[in-house]
């Protein structure tokens, strides 16, 4: 911080400072974005698991190598087992997501547009909001089986309430003076969609679309290991019977990269279509 005197100073005057204020602003922010700086925290997790595995703190029985655990993803490659489970887990999530997301979207259009939509929507959502949809499996089992289609309904009444109320928040965020404006010009209800209501809810759709995958990620992880055939989720409750701890990693490992790769993306797919706002805040 540089400081200097506007004048000389006597006992009696007051001291005016001139501060540059872009060192301190620089030295107080969280400063420049570092590429890979995301990858910092797993790897030294990474490196904290290798080292107690070599130093013999954690116990192979407990918590296997990492090395054992690359061996074991690649037996289970050459075999097909992971390939198959894989493919199986993501089926699941992509249907459930994006029922859960259809259901969410229209959901919120109805009661975000309409008083009379929000008077009959909005409370069983916040209702729902406030029941775990892990908790309804029970029911779902009684109507609907154990089969794929509960598995999906599940996952996405765990997607479908993040992006309803986000999509609702963005909706009433929308300022009345649009609103007014597209009045004014006489914009068709299309038009009103596409002008007005789509760009106004897109970030807390987007925010709403990060919050929906995870929930996704995390029904998935339950609704495999009831009476499931295949999905990572049916490997690993299969390798806790036989105490597999490296499998059971293995399918860990997976979980974690197919959250990380599918918020990675949603972050790519938000800084894409809400680059408008970065150029217009300069």
């Amino acid at each position: 911080m540089s400081t200097t005197l506007d004048r000389p100073v006597a006992s009696d005057d007051a001291v005016v400072l001139t501060v540059d204020e872009r060192p301190l602003r620089r030295r107080l922010g969280p400063g420049p974005r570092r590429r890979f700086a995301g990858a910092v925290g797993p790897l030294l997790l990474l490196a904290a698991w290798a080292l107690g595995s070599w130093s013999g703190f954690l116990d192979p029985q407990t918590l296997s190598a990492p090395w054992t655990v690359l061996e074991t993803a690649k037996h289970l490659i050459d075999e097909g087992r992971l390939q198959t489970n894989l493919e199986m887990s993501a089926k699941r999530a992509m249907l459930g997501l994006l029922l859960g997301v259809s259901v969410g979207v229209v959901l919120a259009l109805l009661a975000g547009l309409s008083r009379l939509g929000e008077a009959v929507i909005d409370g069983p959502v916040q209702i729902k909001r406030a029941i775990p949809a892990l908790a309804i499996i029970p029911l779902l089992i009684l109507w609907l089986g154990i089969g794929e289609e509960m598995k999906v309904i599940t996952i996405a009444l765990g997607v479908f309430v993040p992006i309803y109320l986000q999509t609702h928040a963005g909706l009433r965020a929308i300022e009345s003076k649009y609103v007014e404006l597209a009045q004014t010009v006489d914009l068709s209800r299309w038009e009103f969609l596409r002008r007005v209501v789509i760009p106004g809810t897109l970030p807390h759709f987007l925010l709403g679309l990060r919050f929906a995958v995870t929930a996704a990620w995390l029904a998935l992880v339950v609704v495999e290991q009831v009476n499931a055939t295949s999905g990572i989720g049916y490997m690993m409750e299969l390798a806790r019977q036989y105490g597999q701890t490296d499998v059971i990693l293995v399918g860990l490992v997976v979980y974690g990269l197919l959250g990380l790769v599918s918020d990675t993306a949603v972050r790519l797919l938000q800084r894409k279509a809400l680059a408008w706002q970065t150029t217009m805040a300069g």
